[in-house]
C-alpha cells in the first residue's frame, strides 16, 4: 500500500511467481498478527494482567508479524529516496510504542497488514486474468521429424521450420501456417474473434515461409488457439518465446511502464504531499503540546493519529488498480493496450484518422459492377473477360477471375491465347481467331474508338463512384464494362457511427489512392473528410495539422505502412496485429484481429476506466479529509486505521468492476461480413 505506483502495478514475468508467493505469506503474517493482537487484548484487559508480561509479549509478536512486510517495503523505498505510506505507518506504530500505547500501535500494524494483504489478494484477480493468457499454450506438442511417427516434445524445443501435428480439439502450441488439413480454429483467446476461423493449407510452403506476415488469415495459426474437428499439420514460424501469444502476455505484463496522465499527476502531487504530511504532524504535536497544554503522550498520540489519517493509501492505488483491470479486460477482448497512457488518452480522443486500404476497406480488390453493352448478353461479357484475365498475373486480373469465374459454367468456358500487355493501358488476347482488348479508356481513345450511348453513361457513373474500370472489346464491338474496387467493410459505417455516438467529433480518412476513389469510399463509410493522393510524409503532415485543432488524436492503420503517421498521433491503433510483429511493436493499442468493430469497445472501455479513476480519486481525497477532521474530534487510531484500510479495499473493488465491463458485448450491435477471399 505504497504511494509509488510501481509497487502496485503488475509485476514483470521475472518477478511474477515470487510476488504471488510473497502475497500468500503476507496474508498468513496478517492473520498471525490478528491472533497475537487478540491474545494481547485478552491478557491485558480481560484477564487484567500487567502490561509488562504476557500482554507485552503478544503485542511485540503483533509488531513483528504485522510490521515484517511493512518494514521491508519501507526500507526498500527509503533507500530509493522515497518516503511512502509504509514508512508513515511504521513511524506511527513506533511512536505509539514509545509513549506506552502498545495496543494502539499493535492494532495499527495488524489492520494495515491485513488491508495490504487483502488488497493484494483483490488485485491478484486482475493479475490472474493476465497470467491465464500465458497458460493457454500447451506444454508439449507432436512434432513430425523425418518419415517416422510424430514424437511428443516440449514446446520450448520446437524450432522454426519444424512440422507440428495438431489433433482435433487440442490447443495449437506454436505460431505457423497450415501445410496439410482443413479445420476451424477458435482464435478468441488471442484475437477476440467469437466465431472459429476456417483454416486451409498454403499452396507453396517455401514461399509462405518467406512471406509469413502477408499470409491470409485462412492459412495462419497462433499459439494458444484451439483446433476444431480436423487434423492439421502446421509449419512453425516462431519459437515459443517469440510467438504472438508470448508477445501479448509480455506486453500486457509490462503495461504499467506507460503511466497514465492521471498517474503522472498523482506522482508529482505525492512528491510534496508526504513531506507536507510529516510537517503537518510536527505542527500538530507542537500546537497540542505547547499551545493547548496537552500532556506530551496525548499530544504525540494525536499527532500519530493524524499521520495515519492523512496517509494516501487509497489515492496511491486508485489509478494503478483501474489501469491493471482495464488492460486485463481489453486483452480478454482481443485488444492489446500498452499501459495506462494510451488507455486513458483514448477515452479523451477528439478526432480519429483512418487509413483507407485494409482499415476502412478490405485491402483486396473485388468486382463491384458488370455492365454489358445494350445488345450483348451478360454471360458473353463475363466469359470473354474471364478467359483473357485467366492468363494474367495482375492483382486486378486475380480479382476478376476469383469473383467471376464461378459464374461461368464449365461447359461454356472459353480459351484465350496470345496474351500481350500494353503498358499503362491493358492487355490483348485472341479467342477463336478474334482479337480481344481489355483496358482503360486511354487504350481505346488511342485507337480512335469511343464509348457511346448508355455504355458511356455507365462508364461515367462508375468512374465517379471510385471504381477502377476495364472496358472489354471483342472484334469490332464493345462487350461492356467491368468495375473493380477495394470495397469498404460492411461494419465501417456502423463503427464510425458508434464513434460519433461516443463523442469522437472529427473522423478523417487518409489514403494514397487518387482523390476520386477516396471521396467515393469516404461517402460510403461516412467520414467527415476524405484525403487522397497522400505519400507517407503527407499523412504525417495531415496528422500534425489535425492535432492543432482536435487534440488528442488517434490514428488507425495496419501498423506497418502507417507507422510514421501512427507515431505522430497521440494514440496509434493497429488492426490485425496478431499477424504482424511489426504492428505489435509500433502501436499503442492493437486490435489483434482484423476487426474494426473492436474499436468502439476500446473507446468505451477507456472512458469507463477514466470514470472509475475519477471516482476513486474523489473518494480517496474525501476519506482523507474526513479522517483528518474526525481525528481532531476524538476518533481513535484503531477506528482511523479501520476506515483507512476499508476505503482502500473499496477503491480496489470499484476498479475491479472493469474486469466484467460489457462482458460478451464487445461489438455492441455492429454487424460483420466475411472478408473476401484472397
Amino acid at each position: 500500500m505504497t504511494v509509488s505506483s510501481s509497487t502496485t502495478a503488475e509485476p514483470t514475468a521475472v518477478t511474477q511467481e515470487h510476488n504471488h508467493g510473497s502475497a500468500r505469506w503476507e496474508l498468513w503474517f496478517a492473520i498471525a498478527a490478528g491472533v497475537t493482537y487478540a491474545g494481547g487484548m485478552i491478557t491485558e484487559f480481560a484477564l487484567g494482567l500487567p502490561l509488562i508480561g504476557w500482554p507485552l509479549v503478544f503485542f511485540l509478536a503483533t509488531y513483528f508479524f504485522g510490521g515484517f512486510f511493512t518494514f521491508r517495503t519501507a526500507i526498500a523505498s527509503t533507500l530509493r529516496g522515497k518516503f511512502e505510506v509504509d514508512f508513515l505507518m511504521l513511524v506511527a506504530a513506533i511512536g505509539a510504542a514509545l509513549i506506552g500505547r502498545w495496543a494502539e500501535g499493535a492494532v495499527l500494524l495488524f489492520l494495515f497488514s491485513l488491508g495490504h494483504a487483502l488488497e493484494e489478494y483483490a488485485l491478484s484477480r486482475a493479475s490472474k486474468s493476465i497470467e491465464s493468457l500465458a497458460e493457454l499454450a500447451p506444454r508439449s506438442a507432436l512434432v513430425r521429424r523425418g518419415e517416422e511417427e510424430p514424437v511428443e516434445v516440449p514446446v520450448e524445443e520446437i524450432v522454426v521450420g519444424e512440422v507440428v501435428v495438431i489433433r482435433p480439439n487440442s490447443r495449437i502450441p506454436s505460431d505457423g501456417f497450415v501445410i496439410s488439413g482443413v479445420s476451424a480454429v477458435d482464435q478468441s483467446a488471442v484475437t477476440g474473434e467469437s466465431i472459429p476461423v476456417e483454416k486451409e493449407p498454403v499452396a507453396d510452403p517455401e514461399r509462405a515461409m518467406r512471406t509469413v506476415d502477408t499470409l491470409p488469415a485462412a492459412n495462419r495459426v497462433f499459439a494458444g488457439t484451439v483446433n476444431g474437428s480436423g487434423v492439421l499439420e502446421i509449419e512453425v514460424t516462431a519459437t515459443a518465446a517469440d510467438s504472438t501469444l508470448s508477445k501479448v502476455v509480455e506486453l500486457v505484463r509490462t503495461a504499467d511502464q506507460a503511466a497514465s496522465p492521471t498517474q503522472q499527476f498523482i506522482d508529482r502531487f505525492q512528491r510534496w504531499y508526504v513531506p507536507a504530511v510529516i510537517l503537518g504532524v510536527a505542527v500538530t504535536l507542537l500546537i497540542s503540546w505547547f499551545a493547548f497544554g496537552q500532556p506530551f503522550p496525548d499530544a504525540f498520540y494525536l499527532a500519530m493519529t493524524v499521520l495515519v489519517a492523512a496517509s494516501p493509501c487509497a489515492l496511491a492505488i486508485a489509478t494503478p488498480a483501474a489501469v491493471l483491470a482495464g488492460v486485463a479486460r481489453a486483452a480478454r477482448a482481443g485488444v492489446l493496450v500498452k499501459g495506462g497512457a494510451p488507455l486513458e488518452t483514448l477515452g479523451r480522443v477528439k478526432a480519429m484518422a483512418f487509413d483507407k486500404t485494409g482499415t476502412l476497406t478490405w485491402g483486396a480488390p473485388r468486382v463491384t459492377s458488370v455492365t454489358p453493352a445494350g445488345d450483348v448478353p451478360g454471360p458473353d461479357l463475363i466469359r470473354t473477360l474471364v478467359a483473357v484475365e485467366a492468363l494474367s498475373d495482375h492483382p486486378l486480373a486475380e480479382a476478376i477471375v476469383r469473383d467471376l469465374e464461378p459464374r461461368v459454367p464449365q461447359a461454356e468456358r472459353l480459351t484465350a491465347t496470345d496474351l500481350n500487355a500494353v503498358v499503362g493501358r491493358g492487355i490483348t488476347a485472341t479467342i477463336d481467331g478474334e482479337r480481344v482488348d481489355v483496358g482503360n479508356l486511354r487504350m481505346f481513345e488511342e485507337q480512335q474508338l469511343a464509348l457511346t450511348g448508355t455504355l458511356a453513361d455507365a462508364y461515367a457513373q462508375a468512374r465517379d463512384s471510385g471504381q477502377t474500370l476495364m472496358i472489354v472489346r471483342r472484334g469490332d464491338r464493345f462487350l461492356g464494362i467491368v468495375g473493380v474496387m477495394d470495397a469498404s467493410r460492411a461494419e465501417s459505417a456502423q463503427v464510425l457511427s458508434a464513434l460519433r455516438a461516443a463523442d469522437v467529433g472529427q473522423l478523417v480518412m487518409i489514403s494514397g489512392d487518387n482523390q476520386r476513389v477516396a471521396d467515393a469510399v469516404g461517402r460510403e463509410v461516412g467520414v467527415d473528410t476524405a484525403l487522397g493522393e497522400l505519400l507517407p510524409e503527407d499523412k504525417v503532415a495531415e496528422i500534425t495539422r489535425l492535432a492543432k485543432t482536435h487534440r488528442p488524436i488517434a490514428m488507425v492503420g495496419d501498423g506497418v505502412n502507417d507507422a510514421p503517421a501512427m507515431a505522430s498521433a497521440d494514440v496509434g491503433i493497429a488492426m490485425g496485429a496478431a499477424g504482424s510483429t511489426v504492428a505489435l511493436e509500433t502501436c499503442d493499442i492493437a486490435l489483434m484481429s482484423d476487426d474494426l468493430g473492436r474499436l468502439p469497445f476500446a473507446v468505451r472501455l477507456s472512458r469507463a476506466t477514466s470514470r472509475i479513476i475519477r471516482q476513486n480519486l474523489i473518494a480517496s481525497l474525501a476519506i482523507v479529509a474526513f479522517l483528518i477532521l474526525a481525528t481532531f474530534l476524538g476518533l481513535n487510531i484503531g477506528a482511523v486505521v479501520l476506515i483507512h484500510e476499508g476505503s482502500t479495499l473499496v477503491v480496489v473493488a470499484n476498479a475491479l468492476r472493469l474486469l466484467n465491463f460489457e462482458r460478451g458485448k464487445e461489438h455492441h450491435g455492429i454487424d460483420h461480413e466475411d472478408k473476401p477471399s484472397p
